[in-house]
């Protein structure tokens, strides 16, 4: 993969997604200061809290994920019929593979690996916040990488649209069950409460003004209003990871090498699925603008929910939310190089249905 190829993929990209990881780990570095300079500040944060849901975290996730839930049109899933192979392929890896893959690659390096440098507790933890990862499949930055690779936009919504259907009802089963299989604690009452909060009360937000924007100025409207709002999310995103590190500052300094340790499994993790998912649309003879999408969609995670989740299940300072994090940090130089991949090997597949 050529420098040059990575750079014609990052060219697609707004300055905040080029630089995520960038803004990220400034992030990250802000909250490790903060958070030891300040103590206090971050403690009584952490103790706004209503029925183990902290609200300051609450309203910060909502800001990051209302306005993607804006852009999911639900009119797409008329078309679910439409070429189903990529939909098919997309749907099996995300709910049929990757929860799975990855509880079990955690459960690989954390427990067995890396066993003699993470003590149990705190394997548990990370164990935890890459299952979340693993089961909350990406929904707004799945557009950007499909435009990346000159995807069939419909087609993408339609497969974002199905998907987030599917997560109102799949994700806190699977992540239950996952949870349960590792012997990890499962607060049913939160992780329902969680869904609901992050999934469905924004995803029915998003569906009424969608609509209402539609009736008064159809797509421009929409997308005038997505522009308005992503600086909200942008903020909400970083202003999280703050709070995340600055209540996980003594421990990061005194071990800075579990930044590396977690991001291992998720790095094996997103390159194996991607593979798994553009072979099988190679072999099923998926045309590229289809095939590209639905591998990548697959890759991507959909960090903004399994770091809510992580938080609501586990606490602010938890290595589970600390490990969704980490999916945060290593997500878009990955996806980057996918997208470059995929870009080169085109030629592979048929060029349209």
């Amino acid at each position: 993969m050529t420098e040059t190829s990575v750079e014609a993929a990052a060219a697609g990209l707004g300055p905040f997604e080029r630089w995520l990881s960038v803004w990220v780990a400034l992030a990250i570095g802000a909250g490790l200061l903060l958070g030891n300079l300040f103590p206090g500040i971050f403690a009584t944060l952490a103790a706004l809290e209503v029925a183990s849901v902290n609200l300051p975290v609450a309203i910060l996730i909502w800001a990051m994920v209302y306005p993607m839930m804006v852009g999911v049109d639900f009119a797409a899933l008329r078309r679910i019929g439409d070429r189903p192979k990529g939909l098919i392929i997309t749907l099996v890896v995300n709910w049929l593979i990757k929860p799975f893959t990855m509880a079990a690659l955690g459960v690989l390096f954390f427990n067995v690996v890396f066993a003699d440098l993470i003590p149990r507790d705190d394997a548990q933890a990370y164990l935890a916040g890459v299952i979340l990862l693993g089961a909350a499949p990406c929904t707004a930055m799945v557009f950007v990488w499909s435009n990346l690779t000159r995807g069939d936009p419909t087609y993408t919504l339609v497969q974002v649209s199905v998907n987030d259907v599917i997560m109102v009802f799949a994700f806190a089963p699977i992540v239950a069950f996952l949870l349960g299989v590792t012997d990890i604690v499962v607060p049913w009452d939160t992780l329902l409460l969680s869904v609901a909060l992050y999934v469905v009360i924004p995803l029915l937000a998003g569906l009424l003004t969608r609509s209402r924007l539609v009736s008064k100025g159809g797509k421009k409207a929409v997308d005038a209003f997505k522009a308005r709002v992503q600086p909200a999310s942008i903020f909400g995103l970083l202003v999280t990871v703050v709070l995340l590190f600055g209540f996980q500052g003594q421990v990061i300094l005194d071990r800075p090498q579990v930044i590396a340790l977690i991001a291992v499994p998720l790095l094996i993790q997103s390159y194996g699925i991607f593979f798994v998912a553009y072979g099988a649309a190679r072999l099923w003879r998926v045309p590229f603008n289809v095939a590209a999408p639905c591998a990548l969609i697959g890759t991507s995670n959909f960090f903004e929910l399994a770091v809510a989740v992580a938080i609501s299940l586990f606490g602010l300072g938890s290595g589970a939310a600390l490990a969704t994090v980490v999916g945060v940090l290593v997500e878009v130089p990955v996806m980057l190089s996918l997208v470059a991949f995929a870009n080169r090997t085109q030629g592979w597949f048929e060029a349209s249905d």
